[in-house]
């Protein structure tokens, strides 16, 4: 897929890599070690390094989601992040798709932090950084498994799950197999994405049904409105102004070429009432299907809550041990 197909299916995506590979480069430029970073300056830079995250600088839970600790780390999100993004963007849109990546991102530093914080309290660890898009892109792909869990199509399309499976598994399984890999990340932005992705796949089955029910409602009308109709058609209404013809005997009114006797069967059905009753079933179709619109996003609204709560709670713990120590 060449970039200009990439930006028209999955612009958020395309702008994602752009400012990896953009970043990436202003740091080099300004001096970084291309495949060895020094600490300081991935802090510069904006890695996710718990005293200072935790303590008055939270948008390092966001900002460490765009920075790479070598090139080698970027070329392997940067991969991931293309194979999944150019799938899971359409699928959920690219608002949401921005929104999950972010959420997840985050989730996995907070995850990060409150692990290290508590290795700290048991003296069995030691502050770190971290730095990568490996949190957002696991939530991607935890989400993906969703949608092949639940047969969401991408263009008719439906995704393999072992094969989502495999991927996620190496993922996992290469984290805790090499040194310095952070797993917490991987972990917490792989449920934050789960989470997320129920939401979304509730509310796609949701809509689907909506649809399928509206639709099969809709053809029953059609085939209704026709019937009746067809009485109007032959001179017959239910309306009182409309014509009736007389007929002097039963062989005429049996013989009478023009007469539809479905129709007559079915002269009392009310036109106006079946109108009524379909635009009442739209509004409520209506309301149902964006309710169901909004549950992805309130669901991703919930979990900004909690993660700003999150925060707060690990903040105010460290807060009081340094009050405690001095």
């Amino acid at each position: 897929m060449t970039i200009q197909q990439l930006l028209k299916t999955a612009p958020v995506t395309t702008l994602l890599l752009i400012s990896f590979i953009g970043l990436f480069t202003m740091q080099v430029l300004s001096g970084v070690d291309a495949n060895n970073p020094s600490t300081e300056a991935l802090l510069k830079w904006g890695a996710n390094a718990l005293p200072y995250t935790m303590d008055n600088e939270p948008w390092r839970l966001a900002s460490s989601a765009f920075l790479h600790i070598g090139l080698m780390h970027l070329l392997f999100n940067g991969f991931a992040m293309y194979f999944f993004g150019q799938i899971a963007e359409p699928m959920f849109g690219s608002a949401k798709f921005l929104a999950l990546f972010l959420l997840a991102a985050i989730g996995g530093n907070l995850l990060n932090n409150y692990v290290t914080w508590q290795s700290l309290l048991d003296g069995t660890g030691q502050p770190g950084l971290s730095a990568g898009a490996s949190g957002g892109i696991m939530g991607i792909g935890a989400a993906l498994l969703i949608a092949a869990l639940f047969k969401i199509s991408v263009n008719g399309m439906v995704l393999n799950l072992k094969s989502l499976i495999i991927i996620m598994g190496i993922n996992l399984v290469y984290g805790f197999a090499v040194p310095g890999i952070d797993n917490a990340g991987h972990i917490g932005g792989a449920v934050t994405g789960l989470i997320i992705a129920l939401a979304f796949a509730v509310a796609y089955r949701q809509r689907l049904a909506i649809t399928l029910q509206n639709t099969s409602s809709g053809v029953q009308d059609i085939y209704r409105t026709t019937y009746i109709n067809s009485s109007s058609a032959t001179g017959y209404s239910t309306q009182a102004s409309a014509p009736v013809p007389r007929f002097e005997n039963e062989a005429d009114f049996v013989n009478n070429s023009s007469f539809n006797h479905d129709s007559a069967v079915n002269l009392p059905i009310n036109n106006h009432a079946s109108l009524n009753h379909s635009k009442v079933n739209e509004q409520q179709t209506t309301k149902s299907t964006l309710i169901w619109q909004w549950l992805p996003w309130l669901v991703m609204l919930l979990i900004s809550v909690g993660f700003v709560w999150w925060w707060q709670d690990i903040h105010q713990q460290i807060l009081q041990m340094l009050a405690v120590i001095e």
